[in-house]
Order: structure tokens, then C-alpha cells, then sequence
């Protein structure tokens, strides 16, 4: 028979792993504050020694979006990897909130997404260098949590440059 510490110390053990497998908010630990300058955010990813800009782009009612959220943003070593790179904003493609551009032109996010960038589904993952120009789009949700840092990593370490997301997937999941 167990005794009761035992029993408390298994479920406490047990509601930590839990707690663990849940993740962290990427509302807190993966997107960053913005106030809607995109200028801005390009030169705060200068001043933090990033690559560039990520781009979230989402809605509320996709659920490839949420999946998304809920099994690989909320990762702590994919949000450190992403942070470490990156500046990360989610757009709301629905939004009616304003927004500057990489130009300084001033827009919504709605705009920003369908005229600018012609989001029509979600999510779409766009990367951005340190002049505004972007230079990586990905349509959908990405498979799992390796298939997204390798995503990052294609980026960060400018095998874009060389060759498609495609290639590089296939050439680095065989090792």
C-alpha cells in the first residue's frame, strides 16, 4: 500500500510533466510586443544582432493556427531558437488595427495581409531581412516541431540563398 506522501509526491510529479508537455504561452514567450510598426521593428532586430523579421500571419477561426500555437510555439527550445533570430509579430489578417510597413507606409493589418502580401489562408510564415524585403514564405501549418526549427534554422543560417525549403527538408531529416 501506498502512503499518502507517495500518492501526493506521484501526482505532483505527474501533474509537472504535465505542466511541461503543455508548454508556454506563445503569446508571451514566442510573439513579441509590437505597436504596429514594422520600421521599428526592423531596426530593434538591427540593434539585437537578429537575421530579420518573422511574420505571423494568422486569424482567429484557423485551426492550423491553433494547433500550431498548441503543440510548437509553445515550445521553450523553439521559442529561445526563434527569439535568438528573429523578431516575431503575429498579424491578424482580419484586423482592422494600424499598421506602418517595412516602407513607412501606413495600412491596417487586413490591408497589410491581402493587398501587400495576398494572405487569403492561414498560417503563412514569411521571413523578412534586415532592409524589409522578404525572403521566405511558408503556406500552412508546418508538420511538427522539427519540421519548424528546421524551418528556422533554413533561414537563419541563409540556405534560402542556395536552394527551396523542399531540398533542404529533404536533405536534413535523413541525418
Amino acid at each position: 500500500m501506498l502512503s499518502p506522501v507517495r500518492i501526493v509526491l506521484a501526482l505532483l510529479f505527474l501533474l509537472g510533466g504535465l505542466a511541461h508537455a503543455a508548454g508556454r504561452d506563445p503569446g508571451v514567450y514566442f510573439f513579441q510586443e509590437t505597436f504596429g510598426n514594422l520600421q521599428d521593428e526592423l531596426e530593434t532586430a538591427k540593434e539585437e544582432g537578429k537575421q530579420g523579421v518573422m511574420l505571423f500571419f494568422e486569424q482567429d477561426d484557423c485551426p492550423f493556427c491553433h494547433r500550431m500555437k498548441r503543440m510548437i510555439l509553445n515550445q521553450p527550445d523553439v521559442q529561445a531558437y526563434f527569439r535568438q533570430h528573429f523578431r516575431i509579430i503575429s498579424i491578424d489578417i482580419e484586423g482592422d488595427l494600424p499598421l506602418t510597413d517595412f516602407n513607412g507606409r501606413e495600412t491596417t493589418q487586413k490591408d497589410f495581409s491581402f493587398k501587400q502580401h495576398r494572405v487569403r489562408a492561414t498560417p503563412v510564415i514569411a521571413f523578412f531581412d534586415l532592409d524589409g524585403k522578404r525572403i521566405v514564405r511558408y503556406t500552412g501549418a508546418v508538420g511538427d516541431k522539427a519540421e519548424f526549427l528546421l524551418l528556422g534554422k533554413f533561414v537563419a543560417e541563409g540556405h534560402y540563398k542556395t536552394m527551396r525549403f523542399t531540398r533542404y527538408k529533404r536533405e536534413n531529416r535523413k541525418r
